[in-house]
């Protein structure tokens, strides 16, 4: 087993044990991995990349809980500005570097912002989300063809979009 599969192997334990007793929020983050790791694969993107993505796909919603806690609401923005500190602290017990947690944590602040995204990273973390996102809230059919040619810029994500929505 190589490095970066311990780390997110460890990561992935962590995040079951964060959601302990929440079963919807660990699926979710399963599913939005899974996403965008098939998306990074088929994107080509070189094995650091998909590292931080696939760390930041397990973390994104991490800042549901204090925001939660804290608000009483599990809105974007409460998780852009809750996420990255929890996810910081999680990402180091578990060995991930200062680079990497920089990153990682910038992507779990950002991810429900959908403007100026800065990378493939950022923008397949979106293409995941909103893929479950759309199953898991029972998205209309216009509303994800409109999401599909708007936020997807990928060949691989706006394939995948398509054929699981029939569009």
């Amino acid at each position: 087993m190589g490095k970066n599969t311990e780390l997110l192997d460890s990561l992935y334990q962590h995040m079951i044990t964060y959601y302990s007793g929440d079963p919807k929020r660990i699926q979710h983050f399963v599913k939005v991995h899974g996403f965008a790791r098939l998306i990074g694969h088929m994107e080509a993107i070189p094995d650091e990349t998909l590292l931080i993505l696939e760390a930041a796909a397990y973390v994104h919603d991490i800042g549901i809980k204090p925001a939660e806690r804290l608000y009483g609401s599990c809105s974007g923005n409460y998780q852009e500005e809750l996420g990255p500190a929890p996810a910081a602290d999680m990402l180091k017990q578990c060995g991930f570097s200062a680079g990497q947690i920089e990153r990682i944590t910038y992507l779990v602040g950002h991810h429900h912002t959908y403007n100026n995204i800065d990378g493939l990273d950022y923008q397949i973390l979106v293409e995941a989300d909103f893929l479950v996102n759309f199953y898991e809230d029972a998205t209309g059919t216009d509303a994800i063809r409109h999401a599909c040619e708007t936020v997807f810029k990928t060949v691989s994500g706006r394939e995948i979009c398509r054929t699981m929505f029939d569009l």
